[in-house]
């Protein structure tokens, strides 16, 4: 992984690493063993980046929520949530943080995440929304960020991919989150130009500045 960068903003300092594109099951894997092997003094980790075009399905996942996947993988996992797709022009934030250290509830670091791209968006003139038992952002009744954890010994890992400039086309092939016909959209359809990259700049210090 590329050197990480340690912002002095908290007690309780996250390393961030931004890996560019990386292919979903190898980081999925490593996710599990940061978790696995890490310690009470094990400092926190942001990862940033994306992934080439993938499906995932949450633990309680349900198969027919996958209508037409066609060619693109589909990785069942141990997130929660229903099912999701990555690809690139998203922005993808791994979250592995020791909630326990923070004091943070499992509701608590969800909305967390909510609020960060919420706030965000609103400063980009861009009112979002959080809806109750629906965990993720919309607009204007639109799916623009979803959000899935998995929560191991008081540490989360997986966490919330913002769509910036995509390809929305293989949302189609599933029921998005479990819900059927959910509409989805992104940044680019809002007339936000900017590139991933500065996206990822601009969004970080809204959940940097929450922990």
């Amino acid at each position: 992984m590329p050197t990480a960068i340690l912002p002095d903003i908290s007690m309780f300092p996250i390393l961030i690493r931004h890996l560019g594109i990386v292919p979903f099951e190898p980081t999925y894997q490593a996710m599990q063993r940061f978790t696995d092997n890490r310690d009470a003094d094990t400092l926190d980790e942001l990862w940033l980046l994306q992934h080439p075009p993938v499906y995932t399905l949450g633990q309680a996942g349900k198969p027919e929520h996958l209508l037409n996947t066609g060619q693109i993988p589909v990785y069942h996992i141990d997130r929660g949530g229903q099912v999701t797709y990555h690809g690139p022009g998203q922005l993808i934030v791994y979250v592995l943080i020791n909630i326990k250290r923070r004091n943070w509830g499992v509701r608590q670091f969800v909305q967390i995440l909510e609020q960060s791209v919420i706030d965000y968006l609103a400063s980009q003139q861009i009112t979002a929304l959080r809806r109750e038992k629906a965990p993720g952002v919309y607009v204007e009744g639109r799916k623009i960020a979803a959000l899935g954890l998995k929560i191991r010994r008081n540490c989360s890992y997986h966490g919330l991919s913002l769509n910036v400039d995509m390809d929305l086309t293989p949302f189609k092939g599933i029921n998005p989150c479990g819900y059927a016909k959910l509409e989805v959209t992104q940044l680019r359809e809002f007339g936000i130009t900017d590139n991933l990259t500065q996206v990822t700049q601009q969004f970080l210090p809204y959940f940097l500045n929450k922990t």
